[in-house]
């Protein structure tokens, strides 16, 4: 097997041409890529459902909108928790993901976090690849892989992260922020 070069903390962005429904118009944070796989929440795919109907506790401190994001099909029983804690230091409770993007331990009290949170989501489920698979589908064309930006995780308006993201490329992929919902209407 070749090296896999880390992505951790970029962004997947779903190409036009994706054809799996779970991650159209996709924007995925990569919490973890190395050769035994990815690991990634989806940025962009709010719920219906409050941050204080299933954690109470954290709800004061979820960004807007204050609700879950299904973070990926895979475990859409369980929650993970993605902080912006700005500095070199971050709290008990947390843990450094990539730049000043960590993991939130949602077992641990919210005081202990509360004053050096920046921003925080809670996610349902994540999305995740098996060893080889992500490099599979990246030769395929069905994702551009582009830098991330702390305001990502908690952007106010995540239904138009993908078009956002996209556009602040300096390429070629700003004009795929153009392309229609349905290019059979065009």
């Amino acid at each position: 097997m070749t090296e896999v070069s880390s992505l951790t903390g970029r962004l997947l962005v779903a190409t036009p041409a994706l054809a799996d429904p779970n991650f159209d118009r996709a924007v995925v944070l990569l919490l973890d890529h190395d050769e035994e796989g990815s690991l990634g929440v989806v940025l962009n795919r709010p719920t219906p459902v409050g941050v204080g109907d299933i954690l109470e506790p954290w709800a004061s401190l979820a960004g807007e909108p204050g609700v879950v994001f299904q973070g990926g099909p895979v475990s859409l029983d369980s929650a993970l928790g993605v902080a912006v804690i700005p500095g070199d230091e971050g709290p008990l409770g947390w843990r450094r993901v990539y730049g000043a993007i960590g993991l939130v331990d949602l077992e641990a009290p919210p005081e202990l976090l509360a004053a050096a949170l920046g921003s925080l989501r809670i996610f349902a489920g994540y999305s995740g690849w098996g060893p080889g698979q992500l490099e599979d589908e990246l030769s395929d064309g069905a994702w551009y892989v582009v830098e991330s930006e702390p305001g990502d995780v908690s952007s106010p308006e995540p239904e138009s992260l993908w078009r956002a993201v996209l556009r602040r490329q300096r390429s070629e992929l700003a004009m795929v922020a153009t392309y229609p919902d349905d290019p059979s209407l065009n």
